[in-house]
Formats: structure tokens, sequence, C-alpha cells
């Protein structure tokens, strides 16, 4: 891998985040490497001035943070083609990043990702759209939002808590009308995050789908679904049209949703790539680890394992 221009975001407001990221741009720079450097974080959002300030092509994105730095990193550097190398430097969870441990000989580790001893791991994103008019001729007027993990739909209201009432097609086909908080659809990298929490399916990121899971519906039959990843799915806003719903990327506001007006998403024309550093991976592991997965109360021994 070139590493001729580099981009480093880290974790806003975390200054170990922050060390970090400037002795990463300062020895790549004495290596020759062009690099661009800022915070990432609620309030920060440094890609789209890294992309309009490059002539060249992007090589490599480092991202020090937790799992919200990644997401959005993906959201914007994704439709670019550009590799990101997440390090859980600051961060929680780090259910998306590599250990800490891959960073803390950065030396070793410039020189590994320039004799590419590395794997690189693709991932499934979404797109979604904002239609009105015609839905056999819809008229698309939103930019197109990416997401790693999920797209969710949910009211808008800052005095209630209204029940969501969501019509859904996939491939132009109704399948059933949701009541309740809202509706997730997402990708089987996001079914271990928001999804999980709505008691949708845990599926292997490995797993190229789409499962659409109401949050908190008000029937015992509205349960998840899970597609293929081809399917074009369409979210109409039904009942109180005094309400507008809104529209969620990976948990950042993406846009509102008026009445007349309904979401398109299907599977997006790129994907995440992910810098593997470790030499030995388990999405089960992960999970154990993670998300606490203990299984069985009462742990047995295996005796026919080695």
């Amino acid at each position: 891998m070139k590493l001729d221009q580099v981009i480093i975001a880290y974790k806003a407001g975390d200054p170990f985040a922050k060390k970090w990221a400037e002795r990463c741009a300062h020895e790549l720079e004495a290596g020759g490497s062009k690099i661009l450097l800022g915070p990432s974080g609620f309030k920060d959002n440094p890609y789209p001035v890294f992309l309009a300030s490059v002539s060249e092509p992007i090589d490599l994105a480092i991202v020090l943070g937790g799992d919200g730095t990644v997401l959005a990193a993906a959201r914007h550097l994704s439709k670019e083609n550009i590799p990101i190398l997440a390090v859980n430097v600051g961060g929680h969870l780090g259910f998306l990043t590599e250990p800490f441990e891959q960073l803390q000989d950065s030396e070793a580790l410039w020189q590994r990702l320039r004799s590419d001893t590395y794997a690189v791991e693709t991932r499934m994103m979404l797109e979604a759209k904002v239609c009105e008019g015609d839905r056999h001729d819809p008229e698309i007027i939103s930019e197109t939002f990416y997401a790693l993990n999920e797209m969710c739909v949910k009211p808008a209201a800052i005095d209630r808590m209204p029940t969501a009432v969501f019509e859904m097609e996939v491939d132009c086909t109704i399948v059933d009308q949701y009541h309740g908080d809202g509706l997730l659809v997402a990708t089987s990298t996001g079914s271990t995050c928001y999804t999980a929490s709505a008691n949708g399916p845990i599926m292997h990121p490995g797993l190229e789908a789409i499962v659409v899971t109401p949050i908190c519906p008000l029937s015992l039959s509205s349960r998840p679904i899970v597609l293929p990843a081809r399917s074009n799915v369409d979210i109409w806003p039904l009942g109180d049209y005094d309400l507008n719903n809104k529209l969620w990327s990976d948990g950042a506001l993406a846009t509102s949703i008026w009445p007349g007006q309904w979401v398109n998403v299907q599977k997006a024309h790129c994907d995440c790539k992910f810098i593997i550093l470790r030499e030995t991976y388990s999405f089960y592991q992960t999970i154990r680890d993670k998300l606490q997965w203990a299984g069985s109360r009462i742990h047995h021994q295996n005796a026919h394992r080695n």
C-alpha cells in the first residue's frame, strides 16, 4: 500500500486519541506522507474538508476512536473507496476496531502497511433516499445517505411520544404495516447494534443481507425479517399527517420526512473496506467479549476437544 496521502481522524475531545493521532502524523510525515489531520465527533465533521482539499487519491484513512468515530468515517469515505484502519483509542465498545496494541509499535505498523502485510475486510453498506410523487415513477428529493450499521425511521415530536405507523414494501410488494416506536433497516454489521437491542437477529458480518426490525411494536406478530441484499425497501409513514418523521443514519440525523414522502433503502453501490491487522479474528469471540454473550448459565467441559 502506498502512504503518499493519508487521513488521520481522531475522537473529538479525547486527549489520548489526539496525542496518538499527532504522533502518527509526525512519523508518517517524516516518511514522506502528506497528512490530513482533524477531530471527528458529534460537532466535528472533518471529511468534507479533507475530500475537498486534495488533488491526489487518498491512500488510507486512520481512524482513532471507538465505533461512533468509525461509523462517521465509513459514511463519508466508503463512497470514495478509501480503506479504513480503525484502532480503538479512547473508545468504549470497540466492536469495529483493531485493538490499541496494534498501534503501539507504530513505526513497525507503517512498514507493515507499505509491505502489504495485512488483510482487507469488506462490509456491505446501505443507502437511503427520500422520495415523493408517483410511487411507480418517484421523484428523489434528497441527497443519498449512507450507513454501515442501519437506517432508522422514527417520529419527530418534541412534546409527545407518538406511535409510528409505517407501511413497508419490498420490491413493490406490501409486506406489513408496523405500529410502534419506529423501524430499523440494518446490515449484518448493524445486526449487533441497535437491531440487537430491538430484539433482531444476530448475523455474521460476512453475510450480505438486510434485516428489517420494528422498534417496540404494538403487536406480537410484528417480527424482524431478513431480506436478500438486493432487495428494494420502501417505508411509507402513515397515520397522523400533522406529524413528520426523521431518517437517522447510524444514529446521526440524516433528514426529515414530511407527509406524502417516503424512504427508499437499498444496498449501497459502495462497500466499506477495513484494514485487518490481527492474525487471528473470530466474530463469535468478539460478540462473547463485547456483548457479554454468556450462553448457558452452567458451563460444561467438552472432553472431545483437544
